[in-house]
């Protein structure tokens, strides 16, 4: 199913005021509550689903966060160099992770990303599996704001796969 092709009923608005909202908790909340939310989601769609359907489903999430990230909260103004910075600063401002350029191709929009600290796995127990599907889409996402082009991205390290750091691939679509 190509969740892309619907229109979506998301808007950042509806985000509401934290600040209202939270007024004595505030913004911040441990990282075991974002993660309780996202892994009984997950198991929860893959039980419906199966495990591909759900994993689909969480990039197209991602996806449409990395867009509306991209253009409610980064400077999309600069070049490539003050993107990425720009980028970096608000995913630790953020406490979502540590962003890393290992190898960029600007001429074959082809990068290589590391996220150390990352929100969706850093600490969990090894599996064998990169578990990062959220992810890959919220970096495809940004990456086709900032661009204009769609991006396919994958996972290629994680750790759920017995690495310190998710690794991933974002390259143009074909």
């Amino acid at each position: 199913m190509n969740y892309m092709n619907k229109p979506s009923k998301f808007s950042w608005a509806n985000l509401g005021d934290i600040t209202i909202g939270r007024g004595n908790l505030g913004a911040d909340m441990p990282v075991v509550v974002y993660r309780l939310l996202q892994y009984t989601m997950k198991d929860i769609l893959s039980r419906e689903y199966g495990e591909e359907q759900t994993s689909e489903i969480l990039r197209a999430a991602g996806h449409l966060a990395g867009v509306n990230f991209a253009e409610n909260v980064l400077d999309l103004s600069g070049d490539f160099d003050y993107f990425i910075a720009n980028l970096q600063k608000n995913l630790v401002e953020m406490k979502i992770g540590v962003l890393r350029v290992e190898r960029s191709d600007l001429d074959n929009m082809k990068f290589t990303l590391t996220v150390s600290e990352d929100l969706d796995c850093s600490g969990l127990p090894v599996t064998d599996e990169t578990v990062c599907d959220y992810d890959e889409g919220f970096i495809a996402g940004i990456m086709e704001r900032y661009t204009g082009n769609p991006f396919d991205v994958k996972e290629i390290d994680c750790w759920a796969s017995g690495d310190r750091t998710c690794r991933f691939v974002a390259k143009l679509k074909d």
